[in-house]
Formats: C-alpha cells, structure tokens, sequence
C-alpha cells in the first residue's frame, strides 16, 4: 500500500484528534510515522487520486491541525511514496536537513497578502498626481462629456496610469511588511492582483502584521487586500527538497483533475 505524505515535524507527534481524516473516497484515516526524532503525518494513498477541490482541502486541513501548535514542513499535494517503510528511511537519511528547516521556521507562520486596486480610490489617486489628467477630463466633463475621440482617448491615458502605479502599489505593500517578516516570497502572479507576497512571521508578532496591513489599507485606500493565515510555512520550505524526497520511486497524483 503506498503511502501519503501530508508533513514533517519533529518528536513527540503532534497531537491529532481522533478520528482525523485526508485525502482518499472514502477518506483515509492519518496516522503518523517515527524515527529519530522525525516525524511523518501520512495516511493510505488512495490509487485515483486528483487534486479535485475536496482532497486539496483535504490535504489543506490536515497541515493545518499539525501545524497548529508548532512548526510542520508541509509537503505539497500529491507527494506520495511506495510505503510506509520508504517514508521511514527518507526520514533517517534526510534527518539533518528536515531538522535545520524546522529550527529555521520554529515559532513561525505563514500569511499570503494579495492586492488589488479600488478602481475608484485608484482613479482618484491618479487624478491628484497628475493634474494634466485632471485637466481634461474636467474639460470633457464642461462639454458634455467631450466626443467619443476624446473620451478615448482619455480613458486610455488613465488606464495607462492606473497600470503605471501596480509596481509602485506593490512596493508599497512590501514595504509595509518586510519590517516585521523572517522573510518574504512572492507567489505566482496572476490576472487582478497587482501583489501576490507570502510572510514567514514569529507567532507572536502576527497581530503586529495584522494590524499593519490594516493600517496600510487606510492610508492606502486604493489598495484592496485580502490577507490568508495562519498558514503552515509552505513557502518557505522548498529549501529542503522534502517533497521530492518522499517521492522518490514512486508515483505522484497527475497534474490535472
């Protein structure tokens, strides 16, 4: 039976409610794996596994009960290995590796901070730098509107503005965290987001960035931002290859559902 590897922690094991499910249909019952001061959160791979919206959440909820109380590398969906006794050796083998990265990320969560702009607020912000801008339109405003070349051609100069200030938005954003982050990843630029920034953060000064991106949402009221976490530190565990080595010589889930 091949196995399913969810995280890495280290001894004791962390403290699962009973009846804790993952990924699979019916969903397989997590257990957890020891050897020299490592331990695996796994379960029975299921053979048709896809990352369809009930595993991903799955596998999601899982790191997040182990992670709750203390630092776990989560492994990414899909990191499956041939059984459990494979799991076992990568742990011995790999033991010092996995024990650095959880000293790194000890006492730390991750939060994902993604951006976007009020259209509105933005447009306002753009008029007030550039009075040119402001200008015009309050002259097409004067003549009824202005024509149909002109609102154009306007409406293009401020789209170009608008475009203009994502980067400084986004550094703004930044700014505004790196003070109080271990560290700072960007995440998969994608259409609407003008950020995408992933913080490692101490525990404890999780409020501390909390309200600083609360603060940053008044006195930058262009900026729209959605804020995910705590998180398991999946951002910030790739140094260590865990994933890849919990799948060596075995299958992984395809990529696609």
């Amino acid at each position: 039976m091949s196995t399913y590897v969810y995280g890495i922690t280290r001894t004791p094991a962390p403290p699962l409610r009973d009846g804790l499910t993952g990924v699979g249909e019916p969903p397989r019952a997590v257990r957890v794996l020891e050897r020299d001061g490592l331990v695996a959160v796994v379960s029975d791979a299921p053979d048709d596994l896809r990352p369809k919206r009930r595993e991903l959440l799955a596998h999601q909820q899982v790191l997040a009960e182990a992670n709750a109380e203390r630092v776990v590398l989560p492994m990414r969906f899909g990191s499956v290995s041939e059984d459990d006794a494979t799991v076992g050796e990568v742990l011995v083998e790999r033991a010092e590796h996995f024990l650095e990265r959880l000293d790194t990320l000890e006492g730390k969560v991750e939060y994902n901070i993604k951006a976007s702009h009020h259209q509105e607020a933005v447009l306002h912000v753009v008029m007030a730098e550039q009075p040119g801008l402001r200008a015009e339109s309050e002259a097409n405003r004067a003549a009824g509107g202005g024509s149909y070349e002109q609102k154009l051609a306007l409406g293009e100069k401020v789209a170009r503005a608008v475009q203009a200030r994502e980067p400084l938005d986004a550094a703004l954003l930044r700014r505004a965290l790196e003070p109080l982050a271990a560290e700072v990843s960007e995440g998969p630029q994608s259409a609407g987001w003008l950020a995408n920034l992933s913080v490692l953060v101490d525990r404890e000064a999780a409020d501390e960035l909390l309200s600083a991106v609360e603060e940053l949402g008044v006195s930058a009221p262009q900026l729209d931002l959605k804020v995910n976490g705590p998180l398991p530190p999946y951002s910030f565990v790739e140094k260590t290859d865990a994933s890849a080595d919990v799948n060596t010589g075995a299958r992984t889930a395809p990529a696609t559902g």
